[in-house]
């Protein structure tokens, strides 16, 4: 059974500072969980929910945590989940907890360090994949890791993911793109040197990408690279956003 990346959430220390910032960017409209008791709101893009917001737990904060883009997957079993990824070199970072009515989850990390959050969903309502480069989700994900090998063997028997294509970048190693169910969804690359730590990023798809980069300085962003084409004809940018936070855009056309 093929896992799949199925929600997408920033924790940040500003929530209405960050809703007004990728409300900008992006073109996300926002409102608020009524499956939630705290501050918990939805980005929506044309109507559908994309991705999460809430701010940065105090008690992750007080440990070193930054604002940042943590990325969902789910599992039908997400206690037998956690503990395959504790067997396997993961950490738990985060116990399984429960939200009545909505579904179960816990945060991990894989062996080399890349958090990432599992979901066992209970409310019935299954989630559906919109097509390719659809305006306003997330278009593709990126692990940078210590070893592109093994982590990407971690996944692979995990969650069901295959190797699509390697794209060899010289020194830095392949650039491994994965599949879920048989789509390219994101790639896999060694961790650059600057890089403290391993981790996924997300990039969010927009309509055209200078436009959007002009968007991002506007608010208060921070370029970082980019614009950049990548094979398949797409544009790429990545950036921090004015409470830290670390995400990129893809577009079709500059």
């Amino acid at each position: 059974m093929t896992e799949r990346f199925c929600w997408v959430e920033l924790l940040t220390s500003d929530i209405d500072a960050a809703q007004a910032f990728y409300g900008a960017v992006i073109g996300w409209t926002a409102s608020p969980s009524e499956s939630s008791d705290r501050d918990y709101r939805m980005f929506q893009a044309s109507g559908v929910g994309v991705a999460g917001l809430m701010r940065l737990p105090e008690e992750a904060s007080a440990q070193g945590a930054r604002p940042s883009w943590m990325g969902y997957i789910s599992t039908a079993d997400l206690d037998a989940e956690v503990a395959a990824v504790a067997a396997a070199g993961g950490a738990v970072w985060r116990a399984p907890e429960t939200l009545p009515q909505v579904g179960r989850f816990a945060v991990v990390a894989d062996p080399f360090g890349a958090p990432y959050c599992l979901w066992q969903d209970v409310s019935g309502r299954a989630a559906v994949e919109p097509p390719p480069m659809t305006l306003g989700h997330v278009g593709w994900r990126e692990l940078l890791t210590e070893d592109v090998d093994r982590a990407f063997d971690f996944y692979a028997s995990r969650y069901g993911w295959t190797k699509t294509q390697d794209l060899d970048m010289g020194p830095m190693g392949p650039y491994r793109l994965f599949a879920t169910g048989g789509l390219a969804v994101g790639g896999m690359m060694k961790r650059p040197d600057g890089v403290p730590q391993a981790f996924w990023s997300y990039y969010f798809v927009v309509d055209a990408l200078d436009a959007a980069i002009e968007r991002v300085e506007r608010g208060g962003g921070t370029k970082l690279m980019g614009p950049q084409d990548v094979p398949g004809g797409a544009w790429i940018a990545q950036f921090l956003d004015p409470q830290g936070a670390y995400f990129a855009l893809v577009a079709a056309k500059r």
